[in-house]
C-alpha cells in the first residue's frame, strides 16, 4: 500500500511538473486550467481583509472595524531581518525555484508517505501564500471552506502547485514575499507582519530586530502551539532554530546570531490586541462610532466592506467637545442612575456642512447593563420619548412664514379648547404648565415662557400640516418621514406605517406642537444648526473624509445642503428664541447657575408625564440638544432630586429648564472657552413685526409632475434636477427658494432617483510614461539571497 501511495504521489508531482506543457497540449482539462487561471488572477487582484480605522477630526484613532486583524505593509516597510528569517526557516531556495521546489516536494512526499504521517513540509513560500490566501481570504471565516482549502489530498496539492506556478509568472519574488507576510496569521488574533509587529513588540515591521523577526517567523509555523504568550518555552526554542537557520545560510553573522539567541522573547505585556467595533472604543466615543457606521451604511457601504476594506475614516468628532459634553451629562445624571438617560449631541453650524462634533450620554457605550452601559444609539437615533415644548419652535417658524413676526402678540389663556383638534370623541383642551401664567404676549416671549395654550392656538392659525412640514424642513427628516408613530423605522414596504408626519396630519393631532412623540436628539441639534446657518439645512454628517487602503479618496452620496427657510426668517427666529436664558425665561436659573453670559437661542421642553425633558440651544459657533428621559423597561416620571430619580408612572417634576438646561449650559460653557463672543444674526422688520408677501407653494414630497403643476399654476417657472436619494423615485426632495418668493421667479426642484449609489474611489492619475532604458528609481530592489554579510 505504501508503494501504491508513492506511485500516486509520483504521478501527481509529474503532472505538476509537466503542467505548463501538458496544459498547452490540451492533456489537462480546460475546465481545470480555467479554474487555476481564475484563482491565480483573483489572488493578484484581490487584497486580504484589512482593518478599517475610524479617527477623530485630527486623525487620532477612536475605533477599529475588522473580521481579521490585519494592516498592510509595503515591501519597503518590512525589514530585511524579517524577510531573511522567513526565507531561512520556510523556503531557503525561494529565489531559485519557479514556485515549486520539486526536489523538496518529492523528498517531503516520500518521507510523509513512508512514515504514515505529515512529518515534513516541502511547500515553498509561494505555495504557502496560495494556501493561506485560499484559507484566510477566499474562505474567510467559513470553517467548511477553510477545511477544504487545507485538506491533505493529492488533488488539493496539485491545484496548489499549479496556482503557484501561475503566480510566479505574474508576480516578482519581492511581491510574493510581501503578500505572504501580509496574509499569514501570527497568533493572538493577528494577521500579517505589520499587525504582529505592533501586537507583540509595539513596533513597526521596518524596525524588527533579528530576534523579533525570528520569533515571528517561528510563530508562523504553528500560531497556536507556538503562541509566545501561552507557550513561551516552545516559542523560544523555535525562535532559536530560526536564528540558527539564518546563521547556517550566511544571512547573519555568528556574532549577531549569538546576541540574538541571548535575548528574551521580549513581547509586550499584555499583547496589544486591537479592540474591534464600537464597543471597543472609549466609553465616550462609542456612540459617535455607532453613528458613523449607521451613516455610512445608509450611504451605500455594506457591513462587509467596512469590516474588510481597510479604510481610514476621518470623522468630524472633536474630542475636546466630546469630553466636555460627556462630563456634563454624567455630572447631572450619574452613569449608573437607574432608569434615566441623559444624552447630548453637538453640531457645528455652517452653510456648506453641518459637522457633528459630539454624541454622548451619561451611559457608556457597551454591553454591560450593570455598569450603566448600552449599545443603543441614544444620542443619534430616534428615542421613544418626546422633547416636549421644544417643538413649539416649528410652530413659531411656520407662523413667521405665514406673515407674523416675533413681536406679534398672541393670546395665552389659562386653558384653551381647540375648535379643530379632538381628544378621541371629546374636544381637545389644553392648559399651561405649572407656573406659566395667562396673558397675551409676543411670540418671542411665548417661546421664552412656553404657554401651551398659545402654541396650540397658533398651530391652528397657521395650520398643522404647515407646522409638520416646517419641522421636516428645519431638520426632523428621519424622525418624521422614515419612522412611524411609535418611533420604529419604517419597513421597506411600509407595512408598519404610516410615517410619523403622515400620522399626525391624518389624525390631526394637535399635541404635535407640544412635542409628545418619539424624537431624535441629533436631528433636534441639527434644527438649531439650520437656524444658526441662516436657514440652510445640511445633513448632520460625521464624515470629514474617507481613504481606501491605498490612500485614494472615497466619495459617498450625501444629501446636498438646501435653503430650508428664508435666511431673514431664520436669523429673526434665532433672536426670537434668545430670551429663554434671561429673566423670566424657563432656562434662566440654569444659565445663571452656570455663569452663562453669551448670546444664544434656546428652548426648553417637557412631556406631559415628566418622563422626558429637553433643552435645545445654539450660539453661532455650536448647536446642541440635551434630552433626559426614562430609559428603563417600565417608563416612569423623573424627579429633580440630587441625583435625579424615578418617581412613579404618574409622578415627576423634571422640566427642560432643570437637568437638560443645566447639562447644556455646563457643557457649552466649557466648549466655548477661548472662543470669541459671537453676536446673534441681524433681524429684519418683516419677521419682527410681520407682513404679507408672496409664498411659493411647498411641493416637497409631491410627485414630480404634480409639483410642477402646482408651481406653474401659482405663476412660477420651474427647473427640475435629479438627485440620488433614498426617497421614492420621482419624489421632490427639496425646492429652492422655499417660502417667500415673488411670482414669475424660478423654483428649482430636486427629484429623487430612488437610488443611492455605492461609494466610489477616486483613483490617482496614471504615472507618466517612462522613457525607454530609463531606470525605475521607485521599483523595489530584489532581495538578495544573502541579506547580511557572513
Amino acid at each position: 500500500m505504501k508503494l501504491f501511495g508513492l506511485c500516486v504521489l509520483a504521478g501527481v508531482l509529474v503532472a505538476g511538473m509537466l503542467f505548463p506543457a501538458a496544459g498547452s497540449l490540451g492533456v489537462i482539462s480546460n475546465r481545470a486550467s480555467d479554474a487555476v487561471n481564475a484563482t491565480a488572477a483573483e489572488m493578484i487582484t484581490q487584497d486580504p481583509p484589512y482593518v478599517t480605522t475610524i479617527t477623530d477630526m485630527h486623525g487620532d484613532p477612536i475605533a477599529y472595524l475588522y473580521t481579521q486583524n490585519r494592516t498592510p505593509a509595503a515591501p519597503d516597510q518590512i525589514a530585511d531581518t524579517m524577510k531573511a528569517a522567513i526565507i531561512a526557516i520556510e523556503d531557503r531556495r525561494f529565489f531559485d525555484h519557479d514556485g515549486v521546489d520539486w526536489a523538496g516536494t518529492m523528498r517531503a512526499a516520500v518521507t510523509n508517505q513512508t512514515s504514515g504521517e505529515i512529518s515534513q513540509g516541502g511547500s515553498t513560500l509561494t505555495q504557502q501564500y496560495v494556501k493561506n490566501h485560499l484559507v484566510h481570504v477566499v474562505a474567510g471565516d467559513d470553517p467548511v471552506k477553510q477545511a477544504k482549502a487545507i485538506e491533505q489530498t493529492p488533488a488539493r496539492k496539485l491545484r496548489e502547485i499549479r496556482i503557484a506556478l501561475q503566480i510566479e509568472k505574474q508576480l516578482s519574488k519581492e511581491e510574493i514575499l510581501t503578500r505572504y507576510l501580509n496574509v499569514v496569521p501570527f497568533g493572538n488574533g493577528t494577521y500579517g507582519v505589520a499587525e504582529a509587529s505592533r501586537a507583540y513588540f509595539d513596533t513597526t515591521p521596518d524596525k524588527l530586530t533579528v530576534s523579533q523577526a525570528a520569533l515571528l517567523a517561528a510563530v508562523v509555523n504553528s500560531p497556536t502551539s507556538l503562541n509566545p504568550v501561552t507557550n513561551p518555552e516552545e516559542a523560544l526554542f523555535r525562535r532559536n532554530l530560526v536564528i540558527q537557520a539564518m546563521l547556517d545560510q550566511h544571512r547573519i553573522s555568528p556574532k549577531t546570531a549569538e546576541e540574538a539567541r541571548k535575548e528574551p522573547l521580549g513581547i509586550v505585556e499584555p499583547v496589544r490586541t486591537r479592540p474591534n467595533g464600537c464597543v471597543g472604543a472609549n466609553p465616550s466615543d462609542g456612540f459617535f462610532c455607532k453613528y458613523v457606521i449607521d451613516y455610512l451604511e445608509s450611504a451605500g457601504f455594506t457591513e462587509e466592506q467596512l469590516k474588510n476594506g481597510g479604510y481610514t475614516i476621518r470623522t468630524t468628532m472633536d474630542k475636546r467637545v466630546t469630553r466636555a459634553a460627556k462630563e456634563a451629562a454624567e455630572q447631572h445624571v450619574p452613569k449608573r442612575t437607574k432608569g434615566i438617560a441623559n444624552v447630548m449631541s453637538v453640531i457645528e453650524p455652517g452653510k456648506e456642512k453641518h459637522r457633528v462634533r459630539a454624541l454622548v450620554a451619561n451611559r457608556d457605550f457597551g454591553l454591560d447593563q450593570s455598569k450603566g452601559q448600552t449599545a443603543y444609539a441614544l444620542p443619534s437615533g430616534v428615542v421613544k420619548f418626546g422633547a416636549g415644548s421644544v417643538y413649539k419652535v416649528f410652530t413659531a417658524a411656520a407662523a413667521l412664514e405665514a406673515g407674523m413676526g416675533i413681536y406679534t402678540t398672541i393670546p395665552s389663556p389659562a386653558t384653551y379648547t381647540s375648535k379643530v383638534y379632538r381628544n378621541g370623541a371629546a374636544p381637545y383642551t389644553v392648559s399651561n404648565a405649572e407656573g406659566v401664567g395667562a396673558g397675551a404676549r409676543t411670540i418671542q416671549m411665548a417661546l421664552a415662557t412656553s404657554p401651551n395654550t398659545a402654541f396650540v392656538a397658533l398651530q391652528e392659525r397657521v395650520g398643522l400640516d404647515r407646522t409638520v412640514d416646517m419641522a421636516v424642513r428645519l431638520g426632523m427628516r428621519q424622525t418624521l418621514l422614515f419612522h412611524n408613530g411609535s418611533g420604529d423605522p419604517l419597513a421597506p414596504n411600509g407595512a408598519n406605517g404610516p410615517s410619523q408626519a403622515e400620522l399626525v396630519k391624518e389624525k390631526q393631532i394637535g399635541a404635535f406642537t407640544l412635542g409628545y412623540a418619539p424624537t431624535s436628539p441629533l436631528e433636534l441639534s441639527n434644527v438649531a444648526a439650520t437656524i444658526m446657518s441662516g436657514g440652510v439645512w445640511c445633513p448632520p454628517t460625521p464624515i470629514e473624509e474617507i481613504r481606501d487602503r491605498h490612500g485614494n479618496p472615497v466619495v459617498i452620496t450625501e444629501e446636498p445642503c438646501e435653503q430650508a427657510v428664508d435666511e431673514a426668517l431664520a436669523n429673526t427666529l434665532a433672536v426670537g428664541m434668545s430670551r429663554d436664558d434671561q429673566a423670566g425665561g424657563t432656562a434662566a436659573a440654569a444659565a445663571s447657575g452656570a455663569g452663562w453670559t453669551r448670546p444664544m437661542a434656546g428652548k426648553t421642553g417637557t412631556t406631559e408625564a415628566h418622563q422626558s425633558a429637553g433643552f435645545l440651544g445654539a450660539t453661532p459657533q455650536y448647536a446642541g440638544m440635551v434630552l433626559t428621559f426614562s430609559d428603563g423597561s417600565s417608563p416612569q416620571g423623573i424627579c429633580d432630586t440630587d441625583p435625579p430619580s424615578l418617581c412613579g408612572v404618574n409622578g415627576g417634576n423634571i422640566y427642560g429648564g432643570k437637568v437638560p438646561a443645566r447639562t447644556w449650559f455646563d457643557a457649552m460653557k466649557s466648549i466655548h472657552e477661548g472662543l470669541p463672543v459671537a453676536p446673534l444674526p441681524p433681524t429684519t422688520e418683516r419677521y419682527e413685526s410681520g407682513g404679507d408677501e408672496p409664498q411659493a407653494p411647498d411641493v416637497v414630497g409631491l410627485e414630480r409632475q404634480r409639483a410642477v403643476e402646482v408651481l406653474e399654476q401659482a405663476g412660477y417657472q420651474v427647473e427640475v434636477r435629479s438627485i440620488n436619494s433614498q426617497r421614492k423615485e420621482g419624489t421632490v426632495t427639496s425646492q429652492s427658494p422655499r417660502g417667500a418668493a415673488p411670482p414669475g421667479s424660478t423654483v428649482t426642484l430636486l427629484v429623487s432617483t430612488g437610488y443611492v449609489p455605492p461609494p466610489s474611489v477616486i483613483a490617482p492619475p496614471p504615472p507618466p510614461p517612462q522613457a525607454q532604458g530609463e531606470p525605475d528609481e521607485d521599483a523595489p530592489p530584489r532581495l538578495p539571497t544573502r541579506v547580511f554579510p557572513p
